[in-house]
């Protein structure tokens, strides 16, 4: 008998005919002679509405109670789920994060996990129940609050318990059939990848493919957990993702022993572009601004730095960040401008990231190349570049993310003669 933990994400449970659907999935499973714990996202939108209500009473909600308000949309699905497996004849028991032992530090809206302590999940298990954890809540361990973990947490959720429970695999369940060379809802034509590696789907996740969230990955690989990447509106076998070179799936009598080149086209909106203008072009002035913006607890993606506008002795740097971050960022910015002596701010919401990845790029000349000729001929203007040995991103205009992304995926030969399929709305 083996340990399955799956995860359904908020399309899956969107209402009562999905979580019956969920239900009848998670007894099958069962039937099959393994051992289920299931982590739930809140249903459909339900995060969003809240966000919005919210939103409608405050421009300045307490981080505290905003955490006690996401974190409902959770409990409601696991509760929902457990009532309609206890209804289909099987047993079930629900818990919060915190009851499931899922104990984070104290920042609120985006918390992250420090210990995992799932003595009740396994007490379920060895009384054959399916265990239904709420996901994307943990409680922190010197406050005692409630904590979210921001979004993907439900993903990081799941791979935390596998990991904790010693689980054979972690079953990510969306509403595509797996992994895509590109978001299907944009590239119709977009193949699903059967296998991929761990170090490939860092980057993927890191550049906006939202299957799966980057945290989930960098936790399932750091403890070596299987990840399969699954439908729920379907049984079609999904992608697997695998945690290190050692855990490879068997190859199959036919299959090409070497990867392709390119494994797919990632994308993201929810990035903003700020530029320090005039920054003093002398020593330790770039640390002090990314000094201020880390204590704004804010994430920088792409850097660049460039001969300013402002006159000679001056330099702008140029970084990218998620939109959420960026009313902190500025604030600390301009709070901090008159020590550091930049010029002034500009910041840019209207753009897109677009990344390609492939771990065979380290040894194929001619992909920086084939990469952009293929934006040029799409007429699509760079803004920002930024590489690694297993990838190419660029920032332009928002408006013309879409042309790229396609532009890109027909360019290397991903497209497939098959439309993938798109069993939800907009939801994971």
């Amino acid at each position: 008998m083996s340990l399955i933990v799956q995860k359904f994400g908020g399309s899956s449970v969107s209402d009562a005919d999905g979580i019956k659907r969920v239900a009848r999935r998670i007894m099958d499973t069962r039937a099959q002679g393994h051992d289920v714990v299931v982590v739930v996202s809140a249903m459909g939108d339900t995060t969003d509405d809240l966000l919005d209500l919210a939103g409608q009473l405050t421009d300045d909600a307490p981080a505290r109670e905003m955490d006690m308000l996401l974190s409902s949309g959770e409990r409601i699905s696991m509760a929902l789920l457990a009532m309609a497996i206890d209804a289909a004849g099987g047993k079930a028991v629900s818990f919060t994060g915190s009851q499931a032992g899922m104990v984070t530090d104290a920042v609120h809206g985006k918390a992250r996990i420090i210990e995992v302590s799932p003595d009740r999940v396994r007490k379920a298990i060895e009384r054959q129940h399916v265990a239904i954890v709420a996901g994307f809540q943990g409680m922190s361990k010197d406050s005692h609050n409630i904590t979210t973990m921001g979004r993907g947490g439900s993903d990081t959720t799941a791979v935390a318990l596998a990991a904790a429970l010693d689980a054979d695999v972690c079953e990510i369940y969306t509403d595509v059939d797996g992994v895509y060379t590109a978001d299907p809802r944009i590239v119709s034509s977009a193949q699903k990848i059967d296998k991929i590696s761990s170090e490939e789907m860092l980057e993927m996740a890191a550049s906006g493919a939202k299957v799966l969230h980057l945290r989930c990955v960098e936790y399932a690989r750091r403890f070596g957990v299987p990840l399969h990447v699954r439908s729920s509106f379907s049984t079609n076998e999904g992608t697997w993702v695998l945690p290190s070179p050692d855990d490879k799936i068997k190859i199959q009598e036919g299959e090409p022993l070497e990867q392709p080149i390119i494994s797919g086209v990632a994308h993201d909106r929810s990035e903003a572009k700020v530029t320090v203008v005039g920054v003093p072009d002398i020593p330790g002035k770039a640390a002090e601004i990314f000094g201020v913006i880390a204590g704004a607890n804010s994430n920088i993606d792409m850097i660049v730095q460039n001969v300013s506008t402002a006159g000679r002795g001056k330099t702008d740097i140029s970084f990218t960040l998620p939109i959420v971050e960026g009313k902190d960022a500025l604030a600390a910015l301009h709070e901090a401008q008159e020590r550091i002596g930049f010029e002034g701010v500009e910041y840019n919401e209207k753009i897109g990231k677009l990344s390609l990845i492939g771990a065979g790029m380290r040894s194929n000349p001619g992909v920086s190349f084939r990469f952009f000729e293929a934006l040029s001929a799409a007429g699509v203007n760079v803004d920002m570049i930024s590489t690694s040995e297993i990838r190419i991103s660029i920032v332009t205009d928002a408006d013309k993310l879409d042309t790229a992304v396609k532009a890109v995926h027909t360019a290397f030969n991903l497209d497939s003669d098959d439309a993938a399929t798109v069993y939800g709305g907009t939801g994971r």
